[in-house]
């Protein structure tokens, strides 16, 4: 029978990469905590109307990549982000009567059936937050500084953030005719999705990977000649707000976003990561925007909103290649030793008892000799082992031995193990600190 393997573009976490994980994770957490955003959990499917609604039905997100079923009823689809799914929960929850901004964030899954590749999966994972209720730049600049922080206090180097505003429906329909003026003219060399998005949403010709069109898009008209009087208002002041805060940005006219809820503010924070060659290139660890017309278009009143997500992967991916590691080194604190049934019992009882006093504490579960239990405890990094028989038993005493320096302790087996080992681990990681 052959072995079953994963899914393609999925990944498995090991307990080797969970540490990472979890440091990574409790960052976010932290960070977003001190900006006064809360947690929010929301459902792995959703009817498929939230998404072709909120996301946009001309988008590949919609047209492609999304995993959808059809139930008895409705037809349901995995997430493939995380904003739609969130402001339909502030929306039904009544969050949005609740006092103005509401500021929510999510750690979730979600997926999309594209083509794998370094750093992009079919099940992701991703970092966001939504804040609703603000439509003052001020607000942009505080959700952007807080994406800046986590990146900073993650120790990414060499992140640049781009900046644009793709304005408002009323200056993007001037702009959306200019688009098609000037791609109209290659439309027999343009792909076939660009064809059909040069009649329903132009703007997704900026966004198109296919080199071709791309090297079409380099002379396309810039959204900020069209800007009207409030969104460039609102740009302008945007950079004053991130120039009040020290936050070095670019300006960049190309950047659309690939989601069709997006109004005035766009950004990205892009970094330097290796392909799937190995060769070197410009790739998004974090993007967002404001979406002030998305809460209207899922059935509510009009509530102005924006935010941010990070690739939980794409960031772990520049992490790595920058040679970072988050996570602290695992240690086992205590391993016992036993040898005989006794001392088995013996062993149980001392490790429970470390572990309720948070102590990583482990014993022989496989009945291996002597031997073969010290050489466990060097392959798990145990700090002290203390092998234990029926001497020691009869004694009610063991020596313990630090596996680093060789030297041994003598400890009671009772109570009072606990204290003699919290003396002992502050005195030897105070010269470990002296060292």
């Amino acid at each position: 029978m052959s072995l079953l393997k994963r899914p393609k573009g999925t990944a498995d976490v090991l307990p080797s990469q969970s540490s990472q994980w979890q440091k990574l994770e409790g960052f976010l957490h932290s960070t977003a905590s001190a900006f006064g955003f809360r947690e929010i959990r929301v459902p792995t499917f959703e009817e498929t109307e939230l998404f072709s609604r909120g996301v946009g039905e001309t988008t590949d997100v919609v047209q492609k990549e999304m995993y959808t079923v059809i139930g008895s009823k409705k037809k349901l689809t995995l997430r493939p982000e995380g904003t739609a799914g969130t402001i339909r929960a502030l929306l039904e929850n009544g969050l949005l009567n609740d006092a103005l901004p509401q500021r929510v964030y999510y750690i979730l899954s979600c997926f999309r059936h594209e083509n794998v590749q370094k750093g992009r999966l079919r099940e992701f994972h991703q970092f966001g937050v939504e804040m609703a209720g603000s439509a003052l730049p001020s607000a942009d600049a505080e959700v952007i500084s807080l994406a800046k922080q986590i990146l900073d206090q993650i120790g990414l180097k060499g992140i640049v953030l781009k900046i644009n505003s793709i304005g408002c429906p009323v200056c993007r329909r001037k702009y959306q005719d200019a688009l098609k003026a000037y791609f109209s003219g290659s439309r027999d060399c343009l792909c076939s999705d660009c064809r059909t998005r040069l009649e329903r949403n132009p703007m997704r010709l900026l966004d198109c990977k296919v080199e071709s069109c791309q090297e079409i898009a380099k002379d396309a008209p810039l959204i900020l000649d069209y800007l009207c009087d409030d969104c460039k208002t609102h740009f302008g002041k945007l950079q004053s707000a991130l120039d009040a805060l020290g936050i070095a940005y670019t300006i960049d006219p190309k950047i659309v976003r690939g989601l069709d809820y997006y109004t005035k503010t766009v950004f990205e924070f892009v970094g330097k990561l290796p392909d799937d060659s190995g060769s070197e290139k410009d790739q998004t660890i974090c993007g967002g925007g404001r979406y002030d017309g998305l809460i209207e278009q899922l059935g509510g009143q009009h509530v102005p909103a924006l935010g941010f997500g990070m690739g939980l992967e794409r960031l772990l991916n520049a992490l790595d290649y920058q040679g970072i590691s988050l996570a602290e080194e695992k240690f086992c604190d205590v391993y016992f030793v036993p040898m005989g049934e006794q001392a088995e019992i013996k062993t149980l009882q001392l490790t429970a008892l470390l572990r309720k006093e948070g102590i990583s504490a482990q014993t022989d579960v496989m009945g291996r000799s002597l031997r073969a239990q010290m050489k466990y405890a060097d392959k798990i990094h145990a700090r002290f082992t203390a092998v234990i028989g029926d001497n020691e038993l009869e004694q009610g005493e063991a020596v313990l031995k630090n596996m680093k320096s060789g030297e041994k302790i003598s400890v009671r087996l009772d109570e009072s193990f606990i204290d003699t080992f919290s003396d002992i681990e502050i005195a030897d990681r105070l010269a470990a600190e002296i060292s």
